[in-house]
């Protein structure tokens, strides 16, 4: 992917990219090349359509259903495990150090700030409301019709999928795993942590809409979300995480997604 780090700095200073690597190393959010942005959307986005569509199916794609579902969410687990890596990596080689307040400078996971007073949190977090209600309606666009076997929604409400997860706790747990590192760690993350403060320098202040779409070519693991995702996303995630500089607002409202479904896999478990 190339040099994630400028080069240039004050005069006398060391450049950006080099910091100290000291505990009270300051961070500072870097703008990334068009170049640098592709690159590291192609890393976080071949490893996923890559294991979706030609490791699962060649780990579980015999012996029906539950085998190709159980493959699938290894391997998109593992998936979204490397991009949390992937995120650590670039913000140490940008910055020298994974202490967390160059982790929260770097990655925007402070309260949002009101771009005009410069007021942190209070009641700035009731943008989360109107975000979620957007980011909940995007379920009720129409979408093209998932590929047979890799819907992980349409198999829990299988037959086949509502028998395999009676009972099963370490499934149970597999997808908790899965969940966290979807909204939490993994995609959230990368697109509003990592990329969407980094991209102003090439896409000015449509920085957002051009985050918001590469989330959704993003999804070659299931490219029938990708219409859906595109529309809502992009201003249920991507615009407030940019408006307040907090990639927590992202992080929190895609994280209402993972909250329902964990209630409906804990109700299947139980059954």
């Amino acid at each position: 992917m190339g040099d994630m780090r400028t080069r240039t700095g004050p005069a006398g200073a060391p450049p950006r990219g080099r910091a100290p690597k000291t505990a009270a190393a300051v961070s500072t959010v870097q703008q990334y090349s068009l170049a640098k942005i592709v690159g590291v959307w192609a890393a976080a986005a071949v490893p996923m359509g890559a294991l979706a569509w030609v490791v699962a199916p060649l780990v579980g794609g015999h012996g029906g259903p539950v085998p190709l579902a159980r493959a699938l969410l290894v391997c998109l687990t593992v998936g979204l495990v490397w991009q949390f890596v992937l995120v650590l990596l670039l913000v140490h080689w940008e910055q020298g150090s994974l202490n967390w307040r160059v982790l929260k400078e770097s990655l925007w996971l402070g309260a949002p700030r009101d771009p005009s007073s410069g007021k942190v949190g209070g009641r700035l977090w009731l943008v989360l409301i109107p975000a979620t209600l957007l980011f909940a309606a995007g379920g009720l666009l129409p979408t093209f019709p998932p590929v047979a076997g890799h819907d992980l929604g349409g198999f829990l409400d299988s037959p086949a999928g509502q028998a395999f997860m009676s009972h099963n706790w370490t499934w149970l747990a597999v997808m908790v795993v899965l969940m966290v590192f979807n909204t939490v760690l993994g995609e959230e993350l990368l697109f509003r942590g990592l990329l969407l403060p980094r991209m102003r320098g090439v896409f000015g202040r449509w920085d957002w809409v051009a985050n918001g779409a590469l989330f959704a070519v993003y999804h070659l693991h299931m490219p029938w979300a990708m219409t859906a995702t595109l529309l809502t996303d992009t201003l249920a995630l991507a615009y407030p995480s940019l408006r307040y500089r907090s990639a927590l607002i992202g992080i929190i409202v895609h994280t209402s997604q993972s909250v329902l479904m964990l209630g409906l896999l804990i109700s299947l478990v139980l059954q």
